[in-house]
């Protein structure tokens, strides 16, 4: 441009109307950037009331406090009362999608109860932080600086909990392999238990006793477990032993009897004594039967211990106790010893020497 005298000049562009432009163009910076200015000027606000309540100067502290705290409120409520209307929207949407999901899954038959347990869990995490991230959105907290924050503590937090970690990596193993089910009869270190509950750190267990045993889900995977309720069916094998005099078969004829009319028993496997081992004292044996129920294989066992014992009893077939017999045929050790002599003093004519 030309000025009246001739010379060349040129507007410069005004930096506070530049500013504001700037800010109007963008929503979400000017409104980082007056939360900035608020916490800054509340921070300002402070300090001189501090000098003011260090002077002495009571009405001014009062009338500086009181503004400040208006300010406050004028810059943060409208934030605040925004953030309380997501949290609510928010959490009215995940208690009704938690519901339809609890739904689906119960209704579901391929997913089991330590599974279904699983999702459910999962997805009450992922929706609380989902929750908590739009209400600090809210509330201008920069929210890719709090990600990145998080990020390298979970880093660090990983290394320190490694066995965690394992654990959780396991669990997860188990639900999706599923080697035992909730209320699966297992057996594991040789302890017996019903499952009760898989988490995504451990396994507990209900044992015989009704003591609660709580495993890692690492050594579930990695010890020798047998499952006695996953098949639907399983073989209790009741041993008794009877005397080396006695026949075999005989006791079988008094024990095969003792399931017949059963109905816990499984029809489609005939039950079956067989000899097993020639022991020290005793012939082995065994009744061998097919429950309907694996539920029931600790109570029937037990009870059919006791059956065979009172049939043999009745029947008159020794069941032996371990024992050991000596016998001496000849007594060359001991022919030069006084105690073959046939001379040998007795007792009343023995004389105490001098």
């Amino acid at each position: 441009m030309y000025d009246p005298n001739g010379f060349i000049t040129q507007q410069l562009p005004d930096p506070g109307a530049q500013a504001v432009d700037t800010l109007a163009g963008t929503p979400d910076t000017a409104a980082a950037v007056d939360t900035t200015d608020a916490l800054t000027q509340l921070g300002r606000d402070v300090g001189e009331a501090g000098q003011l309540l260090i002077s002495g100067e009571w009405e001014l502290f009062t009338r500086q406090l009181y503004g400040g705290l208006a300010d406050l409120l004028i810059e943060f409520v409208p934030m605040v009362l925004v953030a309380i209307l997501v949290f609510i929207l928010f959490f009215a949407i995940y208690r009704a999608l938690l519901s339809v999901l609890r739904r689906f899954l119960n209704r579901s038959k391929k997913v089991d109860a330590g599974l279904e347990n699983l999702l459910l869990k999962t997805f009450r995490v992922v929706g609380i932080i989902f929750i908590t991230l739009m209400v600090l959105a809210q509330l201008n907290v920069d929210i890719a600086a709090l990600l990145a924050a998080i990020s390298i503590a979970g880093i660090a937090v990983g290394f320190a909990a490694r066995d965690t970690l394992e654990n959780f990596i396991s669990g997860v193993t188990i639900l999706m392999d599923r080697p035992f089910r909730i209320g699966d009869n297992i057996e594991v270190e040789g302890i017996y238990g019903t499952v009760e509950e898989i988490t995504l750190r451990s396994t507990r267990i209900r044992t015989l006793n009704h003591e609660y045993l709580i495993m890692p889900n690492i050594m579930m995977i990695n010890q020798k477990l047998v499952n006695h309720t996953l098949l639907g069916l399983v073989r209790v094998e009741v041993p008794f032993g009877i005397a080396y005099k006695e026949f075999p078969q005989q006791a079988r004829d008094v024990v095969i009897k003792l399931p017949a009319g059963d109905d816990r028993i499984h029809p489609d496997y005939k039950p079956e004594v067989v000899v097993t081992e020639l022991a020290d004292s005793s012939v082995n044996m065994a009744l061998r039967i097919f429950l309907r129920n694996p539920k029931l294989e600790v109570p029937i066992k037990l009870e059919y211990v006791e059956k065979i014992r009172e049939a043999l009893r009745d029947a008159d077939i020794e069941i032996p106790f371990p024992h050991l017999q000596l016998f001496v045929d000849e007594a060359k050790a001991f022919e030069e010893s006084f105690l073959l002599k046939k001379d040998w003093p007795s007792t009343e004519n023995r004389r105490p020497s001098a």
